[in-house]
């Protein structure tokens, strides 16, 4: 059988045809993630519904319209722990969550966390867990650099820091514009304490869990409350306890609420503008999780 020669010219000049349109045709665009640089992300407006990470938490503290103040909150030992209490702006009793700061310390960023906090409606408190550990007696703001807060808090046993943490929360609680409900929040060493401390506090309402890790298994059995679980999707030591803590409190019907940020930094929620742009975009979704959970728990 012979070819038809006019035949095969046209479809030689239409497959040509359909090759230059698909060239010239614009490619479907990709999802893209935006890069933001450190100085890009430090320059843009703060957004008020989150905290300022550590580079404008002293600026948004001064600003801040809400009464913020020191405290000696007393100790079954005598002694007194140096505390931070900001209270907010409402007619009624408020809840607690009382704050357990990082292994930097109650640094300033912290105590941003708590006018953030109130400014949601808490009666945010925030001991200083390193009070005493300083030279003659002093806390955070005893020692002269990070190096040394971090020497400090790792000389703070856990029996120091549940007795401190106890003594903060009754003390709170028992406020006369306190409404009686209380729950913790923790970052980093704190985080790990926060999760900690649900685990010896059957009145807790809830615990918040900023990349901390999670207890023994021997611990979690005795968790009431429910955890909420923040995490940097790049913070391989941490992550690595999430899934053992589930395999622990899933079959005891405890509620364990894990998420992790694709990209995301241990200590994300200060460090904001880091990572380019990746712990700006966990903060973005952390920081609502976290108030949706502990206004449903301290309702």
């Amino acid at each position: 059988m012979r070819s038809n020669p006019s035949l095969v010219l046209s479809t030689l000049a239409l497959v040509s045809c359909s090759a230059l349109v698909m060239a010239d045709s614009p490619a479907t665009p990709q999802p893209t993630t935006t890069v933001l640089d450190s100085a890009t992300i430090a320059a843009m407006p703060r957004n008020e519904k989150l905290p300022a990470g550590e580079v404008g938490a002293k600026a948004a503290l001064d600003a801040s319209p809400r009464h913020g103040e020191w405290v000696d909150v007393p100790l079954k030992d005598g002694g007194p722990l140096h505390t931070w209490i900001v209270y907010p702006e409402r007619h009624d009793k408020a809840p607690v969550v009382m704050i357990i700061h990082e292994i930097f310390g109650l640094s300033d960023w912290i105590r941003g966390v708590a006018d953030q906090l109130a400014r949601e409606g808490f009666i945010a408190v925030a001991p200083d867990l390193v009070t005493g550990f300083g030279p003659n007696g002093g806390g955070t703001e005893s020692l002269p650099t990070r190096d040394d807060v971090v020497k400090a808090v790792r000389n703070i046993t856990p029996e120091i820091a549940t007795a401190r943490l106890d003594a903060t929360f009754d003390w709170a609680t028992r406020l006369p514009a306190a409404n009686g409900k209380g729950a913790s929040i923790g970052f980093c060493w704190g985080g790990g304490k926060s999760f900690a401390y649900a685990c010896t506090r059957p009145d807790l309402r809830a615990a918040v869990v900023y990349y901390g890790t999670a207890p023994d298994s021997a611990s979690l059995v005795r968790i009431k409350a429910p955890v909420l679980g923040l995490y940097g999707g790049d913070d391989a030591r941490v992550d690595a306890t999430i899934e053992p803590a589930k395999r622990v409190l899933d079959p005891l019907h405890r509620r364990y609420d894990p998420h992790t940020f694709d990209g995301a930094g241990h200590g994300f929620l200060r460090a904001q503008t880091q990572r380019d742009g990746a712990n700006l975009r966990a903060t973005q979704q952390a920081w609502p999780l976290t108030i949706d959970f502990l206004r449903k728990n301290l309702k």
